[in-house]
């Protein structure tokens, strides 16, 4: 039964009753706005809430009665991680080491938002820096988990991932360099899409610019597709963005997977643990995109081990940001940061030299394998999620053991990932299978995506329901 609260509404659905006027945008961030009152005290998901936001409501309201509603996303509501700058807000990213201040530009992807006519809500809380997968920050303390808020949403783009499973509003807008949007997104059962490297422009660039992309978190497939399509556009301030003409990524959904191969992952380069339930998820999507048509197999890529790549680019990135605090500074940082940038910070230039070479051969041996599959499918965390308020211990290890193992290789590979819910597992917390196709083919995995949820729809947790 289609909801009633506009709060629990997607953006498509949004959309559609704002061109029947029988929904205005104000309406809708009345909804949203005191559901987030309501139920944000127990989640942490905002780092700071948008006083303009009924102002910019009001004037999309404006415009959809004159039936000239401009963009895509006219009216519906948006957030954005902070680790994005949104002009007159400060660019905190979970630290108490960054200023204070407003930022006077917007991102490259807050643009896009703004220019589609999305009403921003404000901004969704970070891991510090975005440097781990658990949902605490120094700054804004703990974001928990809606559907049991004992646990993490994960991250870093906790704040995102929570709010997008508590429906405070359709649309938020993460960053991944590990994981980050799929690994919120797997945790709190919602779609998390990381799209190809430079298929969304960032600036400034942050500590990951080699590997990191922004992308969407939503409660539909179509979603995630209709945010993508308002801010896949490029930007000359980022290098690396793509200069492909603007499209709208829901063109192609609904074209299914037959006669598309699929290829069952079950080593990234490395003996990646994965539980019962997330092996249960990964053969039943396997069987779902059969039944859609597709040709699904195991197979290896013959990938090198992706854990020693990652952690190299992970530990010189996270010395790097330390050593940009004057020392006196340093243990305001996340002291599990300063651990990963101390045990890693004094490899050699050679040693680096050679990541970034194996990292070219990962990419090489995905390319080789898509030669013979369309898609990859396999897990994308390789348990539910964790308690919230254990403190981070052995980072080195947990990055591979607890927090990314199935996510970072598509980062250094630069390939296009998805997140797609499947329902909760035997302990009632979500579970989720990743969907990976060769770069720049974001199309593919938005089309699995889609067959996926529309034969396996995804659930939400009750946060009006007794407390966790």
């Amino acid at each position: 039964m289609p909801p009633t609260d506009p709060a629990l509404m997607t953006a498509e659905e949004l959309l559609g009753h704002y061109a029947r006027r029988s929904l205005s945008p104000v309406e809708t961030l009345r909804a949203v706005t005191a559901r987030i009152a309501r139920l944000n005290p127990g989640v942490n998901a905002f780092a700071v809430l948008n006083p303009g936001a009924l102002a910019a409501a009001g004037e999309s309201e404006m415009r959809w009665r004159a039936g000239r509603p401009f963009g895509l996303l006219d009216g519906v509501p948006c957030t954005v991680k902070d680790l994005v700058d949104m002009a007159g807000f400060p660019t905190r990213r979970g630290s108490r080491l960054t200023s204070p201040d407003p930022v006077t530009e917007d991102a490259p992807a807050v643009v896009g938002l703004r220019a589609g006519g999305a009403v921003l809500l404000g901004k969704t809380t970070t891991t510090e820096f975005g440097w781990k997968s658990p949902g605490d920050c120094p700054l804004h303390g703990i974001t928990r988990n809606p559907w049991n808020t004992r646990h993490t949403p994960g991250g870093s783009s906790s704040g995102a991932g929570a709010a997008a499973a508590a429906c405070f509003g359709a649309l938020h807008l993460g960053t991944d360099a590990g994981g980050s949007i799929r690994i919120p997104a797997a945790w709190c059962g919602v779609v998390g899409l990381k799209p190809s490297f430079g298929r969304v422009p960032q600036w400034p660039l942050g500590a990951f610019a080699a590997i990191a992309v922004a992308g969407p978190l939503a409660r539909s497939v179509r979603d995630a597709a209709l945010m993508l399509s308002a801010i896949a556009r490029h930007d000359l301030r980022d290098p690396y963005s793509l200069p492909d003409a603007p499209r709208d990524w829901r063109d192609t959904i609904e074209q299914g997977v037959a006669g598309l191969s699929v290829a069952v992952l079950r080593a990234p380069g490395f003996a990646a643990p994965v539980d019962a339930d997330g092996i249960a998820a990964v053969e039943e999507a396997a069987g779902l995109l059969q039944d859609a048509g597709a040709f699904v197999e195991e197979a290896d890529p013959g990938l090198p081990d992706t854990r020693v790549i990652f952690g190299r680019v992970w530990g010189v990135a996270l010395a790097r940001l330390v050593a940009s605090f004057a020392e006196d500074r340093r243990p305001l940082l996340d002291p599990g940061l300063l651990e990963v940038a101390a045990e890693l910070g004094g490899m050699p230039a050679i040693e680096y030299i050679e990541a970034e070479a194996l990292r070219l051969a990962a990419a090489h041996a995905m390319a080789r394998l898509h030669q013979r599959f369309d898609l990859v499918l396999c897990p994308t965390v390789p348990a539910p999620p964790p308690p919230a308020d254990v403190r981070t211990s052995n980072p080195l290890t947990a990055l591979w053991s607890a927090w990314a193992p199935w996510t970072f290789t598509f980062n250094l590979t630069r390939q296009p990932a998805i997140t797609v819910p499947m329902g909760p597992g035997l302990a009632g917390l979500p579970r989720s299978v990743q969907v990976a196709a060769a770069l720049y083919r974001d199309d593919l995995v938005l089309r699995a995506a889609r067959v996926i949820e529309t034969t396996r729809p995804p659930t939400y947790p009750d946060l009006e329901g007794p407390p966790a």
